[in-house]
Formats: C-alpha cells, sequence, structure tokens
C-alpha cells in the first residue's frame, strides 16, 4: 500500500524541492503541499472526520512554515492526530533542536539540504510506525482517535457585556448533555469565573505556563473538578502572574486540554494579550459579544478589525453574539452584522439580569433556574453552535418556547 505523505511548507522554493523528492521515493504518494498551519491543521481534521484511515501515514512539516512555529505545530500535530508520523525538516540539525522536536512528538528529523537517502530512510521508517499505531487503535486501543474537542473562545467587545456569565453557561449546557467540558479562564488579569461559581482554588493556568510536555496528569492536577462534572482551569488569583502565561504556552494549554476534553470553552476577557490572542487564533469558533448600542457596537468593530491586521481571525471567521437584546432595540443584529462585517449568530440573548442577579451575587451562576430566558437562550446558542444537542438542552434547560425576545425562540426556529 503506497505510503501517503503530506508535505507542510510555507516556502515555495522549498515545495518544489520537497515535493520533488517525495514523488521519487518507492511506495511513495505525496498529495497536495499545505503552504500554512492553519491549512494543515483544517486538512488534517477534515480527513480524520471521515475516518482515521483516510489520514496520511507521514506529515513533512518544514521549518519556516506559519504562522504558528513549526515546533508547536508539530505538537499540535502529534495531540490531536497522534496516529500521523511527523518529520521536522530544518536547517538545525543540533541535538539540542533534536530533542526539542521529539519531546514536541516528532517521529524524525531531516536536516536541509535534503538528501534523498535520508529521506527515504527516514519516511520508511515513520510509515511503519504509523501503520502501527493505527492496527493497535483498530484493535480496541484506547488511544485517542478524534479529531480533538471542539475549542469555543468567548470574548467581550468591551467590558461588561456579559461575555464570561455566557462562557460559563455554553461549558454548562456541554456537560449537562454528556459531553465532557473545560471552561477556561483566559482573562489573566481580571477573570473572574471563581467568584460566578464561588470556587476555592489553588492552582491555576500560570501553573502550566512553564511546562513544556503537559502530560494528562499534569493537567488533570492543574484543573478544579467542578460540582457539576465540568472542569475548570482558572485565572490566577494575583493578576500580575497572568504575564507568565505567554502565547507559546497558551497554545501548548489549548493543544493540552482540547486532545483531553470534547467542549473547550474559553473566556478571553475584553482585553488582547498574547495568550487570549492565541486562543482566539486556535479556536474552531471564536464568539464576540455585544450589547446592541453604539459604544459597544463601535468596540467590537473595533476588534474585528484588530483581529484582522494581527492576522488573528479573520472577520468572515468572527461570530457575533448580540447580549441584552430588546426588539425595540435602534440597532439590531442585522445592522450589527453590516457594521462589522461578521457573522452573527441567529441566537440573540435576551435582557434580563433581575431573573440572574439571585445566581450572581451569590455565586451560584450553575443553579440559574431553568425557567430563566437568559439560561434558555444561551444553551440555545450552546446548540447552535453544535456543542450539545437540541433534545438534550430541552430536556435540562425548558423547552424553548416562543413568544418574548428573539434569543429565546430563535435556535428552534431555525431547526423546525
Amino acid at each position: 500500500m503506497p505510503t501517503r505523505i503530506l508535505p507542510a511548507v510555507g516556502d515555495a522554493d522549498a515545495i518544489r524541492a520537497i515535493t520533488t523528492l517525495l514523488s521519487q521515493l518507492p511506495d511513495a504518494d505525496p498529495v497536495a503541499p499545505v503552504a500554512d498551519s492553519t491549512q494543515l491543521i483544517d486538512t488534517l481534521a477534515r480527513l480524520a472526520a471521515e475516518s482515521v484511515d483516510e489520514l496520511p501515514e507521514v506529515v513533512v512539516v518544514h521549518e519556516r512554515i506559519g504562522p504558528v512555529p513549526a515546533l508547536e505545530l508539530v505538537r499540535e500535530v502529534a495531540l490531536r492526530f497522534p496516529a500521523v508520523g511527523v518529520i521536522l525538516v530544518t536547517t538545525d540539525a543540533s541535538p539540542g533542536l533534536f530533542q526539542a522536536a521529539m519531546d514536541s512528538g516528532a517521529r524524525g528529523l531531516i536536516a536541509l539540504p535534503l538528501s534523498y537517502e535520508e529521506l527515504a530512510n527516514r519516511v520508511q521508517a515513520v510509515a511503519a510506525w504509523s501503520v502501527g499505531v493505527r492496527r493497535h487503535l483498530g484493535h480496541g486501543g484506547d488511544v485517542f482517535t478524534g479529531v480533538g474537542g471542539t475549542v469555543v473562545t468567548v470574548s467581550g467587545a468591551k467590558g461588561g457585556v456579559g461575555a464570561t456569565l455566557a462562557a460559563i453557561q455554553l461549558a454548562l449546557a456541554a456537560q449537562a448533555s454528556g459531553r465532557s467540558a473545560a471552561l477556561v479562564d483566559m482573562d489573566l488579569q481580571t477573570g473572574d469565573i471563581a467568584s460566578y461559581l464561588d470556587v476555592q482554588f489553588r492552582r491555576s493556568v500560570v501553573d502550566l505556563a512553564a511546562i513544556t510536555d503537559i502530560s494528562p496528569r499534569v493537567l488533570a492536577d492543574a484543573v478544579f473538578r467542578h460540582d457539576t462534572g465540568m472542569a475548570l482551569l482558572l485565572a490566577p488569583g494575583e493578576g500580575e502572574r497572568g504575564e507568565e502565561v505567554t502565547d507559546r504556552a497558551a497554545r501548548q494549554i489549548v493543544s493540552a486540554l482540547r486532545s483531553r476534553y470534547e467542549v473547550v470553552v474559553i473566556d478571553c476577557g475584553a482585553q488582547m494579550s498574547g495568550a487570549s490572542a492565541a486562543a482566539v487564533e486556535m479556536a474552531d469558533t471564536a464568539l464576540l459579544f455585544t450589547t446592541p448600542d453604539v459604544v459597544a457596537v463601535r468596540a467590537a468593530k473595533r476588534t474585528v478589525r484588530m483581529w484582522d491586521r494581527l492576522q488573528i481571525r479573520k472577520a468572515e471567521e468572527t461570530t457575533i453574539v448580540v447580549n441584552r437584546y430588546t426588539r425595540g432595540t435602534e440597532i439590531q443584529p442585522a445592522l450589527i452584522q453590516r457594521i462589522t462585517g461578521t457573522a452573527v449568530a441567529a441566537t440573540a440573548i435576551p435582557a434580563n439580569f433581575k431573573e440572574l442577579q439571585g445566581a450572581v451575587d451569590a455565586g451560584r451562576l450553575h443553579e440559574l433556574d431553568n425557567k430563566s430566558v437568559v439560561k434558555q437562550a444561551l444553551w440555545g446558542l450552546a446548540g447552535e453552535l453544535g456543542l450539545v444537542k437540541v433534545s438534550e438542552v430541552a430536556q435540562k434547560s425548558g423547552r424553548l418556547r416562543g413568544g418574548g425576545d428573539r434569543g429565546s425562540v430563535s435556535f428552534r426556529r431555525r431547526r423546525e
């Protein structure tokens, strides 16, 4: 059976050199190369969604791939697609880089300029390893075989638009529907998920920042298991320590969480840091919450444009969620969509702080009444995002009935 090889190379000259050599290898079946890290992950995820057998046996990652650095990309591929063997191609063949590549999950390292013999030997060995892993998976092994959990980031256009409350309810909805869910507070200086859930904790996301290889046991030690069964990875109690969580650390943390939980919801707050930017870039779905007022919508537009300029997230890949919506408001979701150039969630969240205040003040947001129209809308949003099944949402939070604000009925209208 031919060995399928997927090159991930950002440099045009390097693409030609690598694909030419790969095509000369015996029993090799090189597939069309991908030009950046995002395209590589998307391609592997699409193939894995069909079957693990559809994945290439070997992925060749060039050192100049971007925007995610090569070693971080190797780590993410190894975590999310453990049946794929990764080879790093680099000009630096030093023992230090070799060890770093192995620690990241690579199955081999090849020095530039490429040697046909070295490439052939390494591809053959890695392909044999990949086939062995798949044979093990096919006989009921316990290695994770999926494409990884779904990562959803929740950001606020500005402070006070309800992003944290929404993140909590989205994670609760996923957990209540029988999916393993993790809720992460990446609002590193001012995060207050712990206050909303009345949690006393010792460990935080900072405890993972300096760890280069986050094993399942290390991750389990850092998370707090909530009474609902949801896993919490909280912001540090001392806000200044948030600076210890770099963008690189955030990528490793998100990758580790994605490999262990079916749903990962990350509260990124309203202030962008390197860590929150990395989370938004890696997310399957990036939500940006706004309220239907001029100040908040302008802030949302600024955020969307900033993410686009910094190549964190394209506008069309961002989803606006309108919070505190009423039918009588002058600024409607369709107008917000035109202003920001983003998608807008079909589910808008109605304005009704009165029903929330008791649960918020008591730090018992997880005990919010099922009759709450805000809770129903947020759990409906979870269904719209594919985090839960409609029937499960209905059973846990009450039927989403018509009447009232748009947010309480839009999800059912889409499905009926």
